[in-house]
């Protein structure tokens, strides 16, 4: 059985939707989540882990950079004291060292709330990337006089290396943009098929393997 971690940073719905799956619904009995990792002590995702009873750890930032000594338990320690054979990141918002991105090269899952490669990239998250897709689509109305017809956005689920928002597309799923669209009807859409989606594709990429 394959040993997960998840990686996250804020609420953590994304988060309790994969453990759900793994350990509750556990389909297949191939994976299950054993281990979430946290860069803040305040975050809900902590909480929501503890109800579920799945062990969880906070690292800060400076615990990721594996050439720090002084930065102890390190990342790299966790992972392999945990035996950790992939890593899924659900609303995480610090970038995964290179040194990990290599050590688990193809062993670590992201999801986007866009559709990679547009809106991707250093501190494009959240609403974030919302209000950036909403406010070029009102752009290309406004410059083409007409209700949209062609702008859409979406989930994007990849693999990661050592560049942000890159790796290997393994699913995307989109949908068109309503002229009337708002920050709040669009988080809505994009959270609906990430709970829908995300457990899924992580599934089946751990049966292709």
């Amino acid at each position: 059985m394959y040993s997960i971690t998840v990686f996250a940073s804020g609420n953590g719905s994304n988060a309790e939707n994969l453990i759900r799956w793994f350990n509750i619904r556990n389909s297949t009995g191939k994976a299950r989540i054993s281990l979430v990792v946290c860069n803040k002590e305040d975050a809900f995702v902590l909480k929501r882990a503890e109800n579920l009873k799945v062990p969880s750890i906070v690292m800060k930032k400076s615990q990721l950079c594996l050439t720090d000594s002084s930065a102890s338990p390190n990342i790299a320690d966790v992972l392999k004291d945990n035996k950790i054979d992939f890593i899924v990141l659900a609303g995480y918002l610090l970038q995964v060292p290179k040194e990990i991105t290599e050590l688990y090269k193809g062993r670590i899952i992201n999801i986007h709330p866009a559709l990679l490669p547009s809106y991707g990239g250093k501190g494009m998250y959240g609403e974030r990337v919302h209000k950036a897709v909403l406010s070029d689509m009102q752009e290309y109305i406004a410059e083409h006089s007409v209700e949209n017809k062609d702008f859409y956005s979406g989930i994007t689920i990849h693999l990661v290396d050592e560049e942000m928002d890159h790796g290997k597309i393994l699913f995307q799923s989109s949908f068109r943009l309503n002229p009337d669209e708002t920050l709040e009807s669009l988080e809505e859409k994009i959270h609906i098929r990430e709970q829908a989606d995300y457990p899924r594709i992580v599934e089946a990429y751990l049966n292709s393997l």
